[in-house]
């Protein structure tokens, strides 16, 4: 996270705030079609965990190389349509400053190989959390974070156009990336070495249970990359530049709750298959508490001292940045309480009802923030439309997943909602309290900032946690302390 952070400083600072915005739309709208590939990968994480679940050897490396098969047939899809709509829409429809559109056509081609690159990569990221090694996922991903940093400096020497030499750079990490994933799993994983097997029946249960989760990932996209497009056809690249800040903190953030939650996943699935619904319910609850407790120690003093952050963070700083960060961050804070749903519904494998009502949901989200914006609203108008929006979409999700794995709504509201507003309220009281009585200055403003994070862990110890979960604490910090 804080690598990832200082990258985008150093590129921002190199590329300037234009160049910046150019990059973020263009190379942003390409990920428009990456809900094919989010989709699909929804499908493969559940397929391949409740498979090597089952113990079956022979059947997970049939499932392995048709997730790999399936990949492909996405790839292509991919490749069409970023090559025909989507290179019509960057070409006529995005405003793209004169003189630039060069840059921007390379970014987008760069654009298009790296989604191709992800979308054949994720079957061996799969495999390697299914098998809960995330040892291995955390290094890969801590040398992608260098790798992209090492980048960005690499930028600033050369003599190329650097708004195409950055989108080169990138697409060369990425190479990297999938075949140190591939080398792990080959050497790792029997199941992982490809054998061209048509096994029918598999790929159109694949695309069967991939068919509802692309609607959900298209209205995904669309709530992300669709916000984008608005802001570029409304207020220019100069506030995509802005918003592709905020998302670059969000994402950063977002990571930090998910690798947490991906280490939960593959024990929900499990608990699920097994018929030990208490179990899953149990897992659930803490993925959602634990994730909400996490986030609120960054999320709170980050918001609370957004302006001297910023200042420390970005040489210049585009205006509304300060705003979409935080805007950005309560949108984030909902994701991370009801992403163990998705989870949940994934396991069942009876995700129509889920996604078709979910989506439909989130993806209303674009036209309201069109009109919003039509009728002369802020650009950060299309940050509240989501957070409005989200939260009715986390109340049907609550429903939804009630049904279908028997649990009491009743129960997750004093366990998870009440005892996270148990923590959040006093955190926050204390947060706008010390900002308002704290002399103005960087070496208070950090003062500060361990001042809430340390307040936020003692209430989130007091009020979120169980006695159980309490007790286990005490012993192992009594365990690290002998």
């Amino acid at each position: 996270m804080a690598v990832s952070l200082y990258t985008s400083r150093i590129v921002l600072a190199t590329l300037g705030v234009e160049d910046y915005g150019v990059y973020n739309v263009v190379g942003g709208f390409i990920s428009m079609l990456a809900f094919l590939n989010g989709a699909m990968s929804a499908s493969t994480q559940r397929y391949i965990t409740v498979e090597l679940g089952r113990g079956n050897k022979e059947s997970l490396k049939n499932v392995f190389s048709t997730c790999i098969i399936t990949h492909a047939i996405i790839a292509l899809v991919v490749l069409i349509l970023g090559e025909s709509i989507g290179l019509w829409f960057v070409a006529n429809k995005l405003v793209i400053p004169e003189g630039r559109m060069t840059a921007a056509m390379i970014v987008y081609q760069c654009s298009i190989i790296t989604s191709i690159i992800q979308i054949m990569s994720y079957p061996y990221n799969a495999d390697i959390i299914a098998h809960e090694r995330m040892s291995a996922f955390a290094y890969i991903s801590i040398y992608e974070a260098l790798a992209n940093l090492g980048m960005a400096f690499l930028i600033r020497i050369g003599t190329f156009d650097r708004l195409a030499l950055y989108a080169i750079a990138l697409l060369l990490v990425k190479v990297s990336v999938i075949l140190v994933y591939r080398v792990y799993c080959k050497r790792h994983f029997t199941e992982s070495s490809f054998h061209i097997r048509i096994d029918k029946p598999l790929i159109k249960e694949l695309f069967s249970f991939t068919g509802w989760n692309l609607w959900g990932g298209m209205a995904g996209t669309l709530m992300g990359q669709g916000i984008n497009v608005l802001l570029n056809m409304f207020f220019g690249p100069a506030v995509n530049a802005a918003r592709g800040l905020a998302v670059q903190v969000q994402s950063a953030v977002h990571q930090f709750a998910t690798n947490f939650q991906m280490a939960m996943n593959p024990q929900i699935m499990k608990t699920y298959a097994s018929g030990d619904l208490r179990s899953m319910h149990t897992l659930i609850f803490r993925s959602a508490k634990f994730s909400f407790m996490l986030l609120l120690c960054i999320m709170l003093p980050l918001a609370i001292e957004i302006d001297t952050v910023l200042g420390i963070w970005l040489k210049e700083v585009p205006e509304y940045t300060n705003i979409f960060v935080c805007l950005m961050l309560v949108i984030c804070m909902i994701d991370s309480i009801s992403n163990p749903f998705m989870t949940a519904s994934s396991a069942t494998g009876k995700v129509k009802v889920y996604q078709s009502i979910v989506g439909g949901i989130l993806i209303s989200i674009v036209p309201i923030a069109y009109i919003v914006l039509k009728l002369g609203g802020d650009p950060y108008s299309v940050f509240i439309v989501h957070i409005a929006v989200g939260i009715v979409a986390f109340i049907a999700r609550l429903f939804i997943v009630k049904q279908l794995i028997h649990l009491s709504a009743r129960e997750y509201f004093s366990k998870v909602i009440f005892r996270c507003f148990l923590v959040f309220l006093p955190s926050f009281i204390l947060a706008v309290f010390i900002k308002k009585w704290m002399p103005y200055g960087i070496i208070y403003s950090i003062l500060n900032i361990f001042i809430i994070v340390f307040f936020s862990v003692l209430c989130s110890f007091l009020f979120g946690l169980s006695q159980n979960e309490k007790s286990f604490i005490l012993n192992k910090l009594k365990l690290i302390k002998r």
